[in-house]
């Protein structure tokens, strides 16, 4: 289901179901509310993507079995990276392969959000920390073309 992130009084995400960011057929990002609750785990991302994106819910008491992953050779093609807001405000501005801008979000405290095709830029609108999440080896400034984003008067929301 796609619902779109609702301010509230208090700077966080109010609405509780996963948004997937989509430019036709191209999922470009998924984002996982702050307020989002669904008891035992769910996964959001489809399995052939390189990075996994779930939300576990457990009650106390419910253990999870020690275990080791397995080395499994995997390609990894193009970074997906995923960021968590410790606290702020942020707003994302997606664009596709052409560098051409399609739409932005607003990130709260507390929201995650893989960012999985096209590019992407932020523009912090409060002081904001974040945690990043991407695949590795770095691969430096090859990783990643710059371009020019778009003026805070052009920004579009859905």
């Amino acid at each position: 289901m796609l619902s779109a992130s609702v301010t509230s009084k208090e700077n966080v995400s109010t609405a509780a179901e996963v948004e997937y960011v989509k430019n036709g057929d191209s999922l470009l990002a998924i984002i996982l509310p702050a307020s989002f609750r669904v008891p035992g785990i769910r996964f959001f991302t489809p399995n052939d993507f390189s990075q996994q994106l779930a939300c576990m819910c457990h009650p106390a008491g419910k253990v999870i079995l020690p275990h080791v992953h397995n080395p499994v050779p995997r390609q990894v093609q193009y970074t997906l990276e995923v960021l968590l807001i410790k606290y702020g405000k942020v707003r994302v501005d997606f664009y596709n392969l052409n560098e051409q801008y399609l739409e932005s979000r607003i990130l709260f405290t507390g929201d995650v959000i893989l960012l999985a095709a096209g590019g992407h830029g932020f523009e912090m609108l409060e002081e904001t920390e974040m945690i990043e999440v991407k695949q590795g080896p770095y691969a430096g400034e090859e990783d990643k073309r710059r371009f020019e984003g778009i003026s805070s008067e052009s920004v579009r929301f859905r």
